[in-house]
């Protein structure tokens, strides 16, 4: 769907949205991809007792769902922010983020929030280049 010269990114690969937002908006050669938290987009659910290194291997599994549907992906980000409830996390995300940006990872800010949404540990949104 377009509007505007914007062009709304929607996926089934992705939970959908969980409020009045676009998974991604597409437009002047960049994806802006709204925050993902480690909902699974097959049942709608997030576990918030699970690990934050699973909550994290989901949170990027959905980013790059929404990236590839976007005409972009892992390799085109050049801006992240990761959003954790605990810092003592930290660590954890890092691991498993440093997995899928091997090499020139993207510019990034990780900040410490008071809540996420459906009790997510973490959350990260993404900026990328669209081929």
């Amino acid at each position: 769907m377009t509007n505007g010269g914007r062009k709304v990114v929607q996926t089934s690969a992705a939970p959908a949205a969980i409020g009045p937002y676009s998974q991604a908006i597409v437009a002047n050669g960049f994806v802006f991809c709204s925050g993902q938290i480690a909902i699974d987009p097959s049942t709608g659910v997030l576990d918030a007792t699970a690990p934050v290194e699973a909550q994290s291997e989901r949170v990027m599994q959905n980013l790059k769902a929404v990236l590839e549907a976007a005409g972009s992906s892992l390799e085109d980000v050049v801006r992240t922010t990761i959003f954790l409830v605990d810092m003592a996390d930290f660590a954890a995300v890092n691991a498993v983020y440093g997995r899928y940006f091997t090499s020139a990872p993207p510019a990034r800010a990780t900040v410490a929030v008071r809540d996420l949404p459906k009790g997510a540990r973490v959350e990260i949104d993404a900026v990328a280049l669209v081929r």
